[in-house]
């Protein structure tokens, strides 16, 4: 399935940054795969301009955006040295060099740059340099840890930077881009690359596990961070995969995990797994925070594509099987309201003996209850009126037959449904 053109929201922000002068270094960042290294080509190639370079840190050898005199080339690309502290500081001696010879400035694009030990130390020291000279020199950094990339910045570089988060793509995203339908979105999810693959589903299974799930856990997270156990980190985000939309006390997930260790260390594991952008779980909605941190989580993948790949299930299998399909479906609204809504809004579930509402957004004082009906025999919008009579009033939305179209509340981010 051939890609249409087709240009995100965040290269108009990128452009737009890079039109004004350096103030700030601008991070790109989110989970793998989701185009970041796209979005920034598709940016510089709009540029209007060829006073810019992009390095990709984990690929020496690899081929070079063409903008730069060809002896500047050569200079850049003849350092195959390892990628370290003293390689980055030469890369970026190298664009100073440039930028004071240009009346326009210069761009310097880092990819994968998580992958430099002590990264961002390094950085802060360059930076502040520059500003002190005022160089005109914009520095774009790209890492596709989100982990990492939160960890460096809130280190080293607070005040000296500005985020543009790129998520995982929306449905309305999947459907101008690739022409996925809504039965499309919820089973094969919305990974960019995977689309071509999804007439041939073993293809795309096998794409979505061997090159998605497996370098999200292993580069992304074991590589990147201490795990002690790092089985147990792959047993929990396949445990998590399996009961995306549902509830699941931390008692009950040390019954099914060999070595589980405590909750403490699986809390920490499911908070890792979701920094990455592959799974997240929901807290209780409550008024005391303390009640929130306790609560048991709800499982849900960041991604539809992670819960269908390794279902064991086909497109007409799962669709076949309408308790699954009901939770491919609540997950997507799930995935949805986290992707188009983090970090601005905070997303719970809540529960109370049988009364349930699906998810809860919060914004400050604004709140909404959302109920996601399943088909007809299912949904329980009653504990929309509970949830109400609980914590004040509130917007209530059931989504689904009965209520607001799944395509359009699919279609609309977060923020609007508050």
């Amino acid at each position: 399935m051939p890609a249409r053109p087709y240009q995100r929201k965040e290269v108009r922000t990128l452009l737009n940054w890079l039109s004004e002068p350096p103030r700030f270094l601008i991070f790109v960042a989110g989970p793998r795969q989701v185009g970041k290294t796209t979005l920034v080509h598709d940016a510089l190639s709009r540029y209007g301009r060829n006073d810019y370079h992009f390095v990709p840190v984990d690929q020496p050898d690899a081929p070079r955006i063409p903008g730069l005199p060809s002896a500047e080339e050569v200079a850049y690309d003849q350092d195959v040295s390892p990628r370290d502290a003293a390689w980055l500081v030469r890369q970026w001696q190298h664009a100073r060099s440039v930028a004071r010879e240009s009346t326009d400035g210069h761009i310097l694009v880092l990819d994968e740059i998580q992958k430099i030990h002590r990264w961002s130390e390094v950085v802060k020291g360059l930076w502040d340099a520059d500003r002190a000279e005022r160089l005109k020199l914009h520095v774009v950094l790209l890492g596709s840890s989100p982990l990492l990339m939160q960890k460096g910045t809130s280190e080293s570089l607070m005040g000296r930077y500005e985020l543009i988060h790129v998520s995982h793509w929306s449905f309305l995203e999947m459907h101008e881009a690739f022409d996925f339908d809504l039965d499309d979105y919820i089973y094969f999810g919305g990974y960019p690359g995977s689309a071509v693959y999804i007439r041939d589903e073993p293809r795309w299974r096998n794409y979505v596990n061997g090159s998605l799930i497996e370098p999200s856990i292993e580069k992304d997270i074991l590589m990147m961070t201490r795990v002690d156990k790092p089985a147990l980190l792959k047993q929990l985000f396949y445990l998590g995969c399996n009961y995306s939309g549902q509830i699941l006390s931390y008692d009950k997930m040390l019954g099914q995990l060999q070595d589980a260790g405590n909750t403490t260390t699986l809390a920490r594991y499911l908070e890792m797994l979701g920094n990455a952008g592959l799974i997240y779980g929901l807290q209780k909605y409550a008024g005391q925070q303390h009640r929130r941190r306790a609560s048991s989580p709800r499982f849900n993948v960041l991604n539809n594509a992670l819960m269908s790949a390794g279902s064991g299930y086909t497109k007409a299998e799962a669709k076949a099987d309408r308790s699954y399909w009901g939770h491919l479906v609540e997950s997507a609204v799930g995935a949805h309201l986290y992707n188009t809504g983090h970090p601005d809004c905070n997303l719970y579930y809540w529960r109370e003996s049988s009364r349930e509402v699906d998810f809860v957004i919060e914004r400050g004082k604004k709140l909404t209850a959302i109920e996601v009906k399943r088909g007809p025999a299912s949904g329980h919008a009653s504990g929309l009126d509970v949830f109400e009579e609980n914590f004040g009033k509130c917007r209530k939305l059931l989504v689904g037959e009965g209520g607001i179209p799944l395509v359009e509340f699919l279609s609309c981010p977060a923020e609007h449904w508050l």
